[in-house]
């Protein structure tokens, strides 16, 4: 019990390491998202998307292409923590298009789960972008080897 309560003090003690590792979990799997659109040889793949969104060929076209890009590069960049906040929010308009237009009619409680899964993504997006990089990321160690000039309050820190 006395290991488990120490565990729960460094926890409580350390509440950006927590974030960074949902951060980075988010990054691996919006890598793999994009990364399966990338890779993903079916032709009818992409015709069932164009023809879902009702949208012309060219305009779904390049919301495939934005979506690709923002889940391969924006996802490599969450896990890795390089330009957080940008990463993450480049992420936002997607997730609330997924939300919003593609799961919204399938509603809560479907067998797929969709709207659910997407909507905790948007929110954890949100929050990663709002809070910043952590400590295990590229961005935090730019931070730790670049202090604040002195003379700012350290509440900016």
């Amino acid at each position: 019990m006395h290991k488990l309560r120490l565990w729960f003090d460094w926890a409580e003690a350390h509440p950006k390491v927590w974030l960074d590792l949902v951060r980075i979990y988010l990054g691996i799997a919006l890598f793999v998202r994009g990364l399966l659109l990338i890779t993903n040889a079916r032709t009818e793949f992409v015709s069932e998307l164009v023809a879902r969104s009702g949208q012309s060929w060219l305009l779904s076209a390049a919301l495939l292409h934005y979506v690709t890009l923002a889940h391969f590069v924006g996802g490599a960049m969450l896990a890795f923590g390089v330009l957080t906040r940008i990463a993450a929010a480049v992420q936002l308009p997607v997730l609330a298009g997924a939300v919003l237009l593609v799961h919204r009619g399938e509603g809560l409680m479907a067998t797929s789960q969709s709207l659910e899964l997407s909507t905790l993504v948007l929110a954890l997006l949100a929050v990663v972008t709002v809070a910043g990089p952590g400590p295990l990321s590229v961005d935090g160690e730019a931070h730790a080897h670049h202090p604040l000039p002195p003379g700012l309050p350290t509440e900016l820190h």
